[in-house]
Parts: C-alpha cells; structure tokens; sequence
C-alpha cells in the first residue's frame, strides 16, 4: 500500500508538471491527482522539489537501464548506438508525462534537478564512450564526442516535446542514428538517413 501511494504520487508529479509546468505545480496539485492526503504526502516528501526530484530519479533510473540493456543486445558499435536511441526515443513516446518531465521540466525545476540532469546525460555519454573504446578499431578523438553526441540528441527532443511532438520522436531514431554514427566512423559508414 505505502509503494503504492509513492508510485502514484510518482506518476502524479509528471502528469502535473505536464499538463501545466514545474513552476505552476503545487502540493495540492500532486496530492488531488494521486489521490492521496496531504499527510501521506509529506510522509514521503518534504516539498513538491523533493517529489520532482525523486520523480525524475526514478524515470531517469528507467531510462538508463532500458538503455543499457538495448546496448547489451547487440554485438557491434553502430548496433548499439542504433538500438539505444531506438529505445530511448520509444520509452520517451511511450510516455509523454515522464518525457516531458525528464527533458524540459527538469530545466526549471533548480539547481539540484539540472544537475540530475547533467549526470544522467553524463551517464548516457559514458555509456557510448565505453562502446566506442572498446567495440571500435580506432576509438574517436576525443573525449568530447559522446558529450557532443547526447547533447545534440538531447536538444533535438527537447525541441520536439516542447512543440508538442513527442508521439513522433521515433521516427527521429534512423536520422539520429546516421548522425551520431558520422562522429565515429565517418560518413561513408553511418547507414542511410530516412
């Protein structure tokens, strides 16, 4: 039951923070959707910061291990990068909510959420450099290229949920794809745009 109400209070801060924005959102505003009291609220959180940001950890923690476990299915570098951005863009689409939440949201939601952020792009640009060093013939030149690579990605769906797009982020998944690729092999090895 307590898993229960935290897991709706969860889903709850990312519908909210969806249908208005980080800064009109309210405890009542979680509290009614949930359909919980205040004091259960505040049982499992201190504010609405805190109930964003667990919020976020939670669907961040989603995203990276779906990720990571599309990575592993596969044998080469382009595999990989392919399947992961796949993957990505569908889990984004799946839910409008938490994408909306985890990509623009998180950017108003203060410090302590962008840094979240920061690190959890981080992490998806570790987890393409450590393909690339070990899955390539000769590794990129520099460190710099994952970074540039998630942050690109990044910036192209933040620009298509805030228009309203985030249904049609899978159809991004061959040109983003083809585009990371030309940063690692070169343009003659990334497969064909759409």
């Amino acid at each position: 039951m307590i898993q229960n109400q935290r897991e709706r209070m969860l889903a709850a801060v990312a519908d909210v923070a969806s249908s208005a924005s980080y800064a009109e959102m309210s405890v009542e505003d979680i509290i009614v959707t949930a359909g919980v009291s205040r004091r259960t609220f505040y049982e499992h959180f201190k504010n609405k910061e805190d109930a964003f940001l667990a919020a976020y950890d939670v669907a961040a923690g989603q995203l990276l291990a779906a990720v990571r476990a599309a990575y592993e299915s596969r044998d080469t570098f382009p595999e990989r990068l392919r399947v992961g951005i796949e993957t990505f863009l569908m889990l984004l689409a799946a839910d409008p909510a938490f994408a909306r939440m985890c990509i623009v949201e998180v950017m108003a939601a203060g410090p302590e959420a962008v840094q979240r952020r920061n690190e959890a792009m981080r992490a998806f640009a570790e987890m393409i450099e450590e393909n690339a060093n070990k899955l390539l013939d000769e590794p990129p030149l520099s460190e710099l290229t994952a970074e540039t690579v998630v942050g690109g990605i990044y910036d192209v769906i933040y620009t298509r949920i805030q228009r309203g797009d985030v249904r049609e982020l899978p159809e991004l998944a061959p040109d983003l794809a083809s585009s990371a690729l030309m940063h690692y092999m070169g343009p003659e090895a990334a497969p064909e745009p759409a």
